[in-house]
């Protein structure tokens, strides 16, 4: 579904509640990134990852807490956050911005579920080696006038405890 379509989002979690007589998790998934600087960046850009990573984020975990709250059962929601909820990296202010308001709604989830048994929390994993991580070293290592290793191991890897991606 298009997590950016309220409309389909509720048709999504109400289809899928009808299917599994319920719903009980959320693990919201969905996300996008590019990279540009903040002087650079389009405005299209911006608004385009900011909607997926928290409009996602909120429509889905919305539709499914009202769900969990109707059934009163508990349930957990879960929202993919990253290292960049925490930090900032060079090239990838949507992304993070939006990583850091994920972090936050989950907070805000985590409060007001409560009551209703329902548990929420942001999964913030260092950076793992992914395609989408694969095509971004040798573009940074362009932009920035560095090697590409330089990239993994000062850039990607420069803030981390163990110097390794997350696996």
């Amino acid at each position: 579904m298009d997590v950016t379509s309220e409309e389909e989002v509720e048709r999504g979690v109400d289809e899928t509640a009808r299917r599994l007589g319920g719903i009980d998790i959320l693990v919201s998934n969905a996300g996008i990134q590019h990279l540009d600087t903040i002087a650079d960046v389009s405005f299209e850009n911006w608004r385009k990852i900011l909607a997926v990573h928290l409009d996602g984020g909120f429509l889905t975990a919305r539709a499914c807490l009202r769900r969990m709250i109707a059934q009163k059962r508990g349930g957990a929601i879960l929202l993919m956050g990253s290292v960049h909820s925490k930090e900032a990296s060079v090239q990838k202010g949507p992304y993070v911005v939006a990583k850091h308001g994920l972090l936050g709604l989950a907070r805000v989830l985590a409060k007001e579920g409560a009551a209703h048994g329902v548990r929420a929390n942001a999964i913030c994993p260092g950076f793992v080696r992914t395609p989408l991580v694969e095509r971004q070293i040798p573009v940074l290592a362009k932009d920035l006038g560095i090697s590409e290793e330089a990239v993994v191991r000062d850039v990607m890897l420069g803030t981390t405890v163990d110097g390794v991606f997350t696996t």
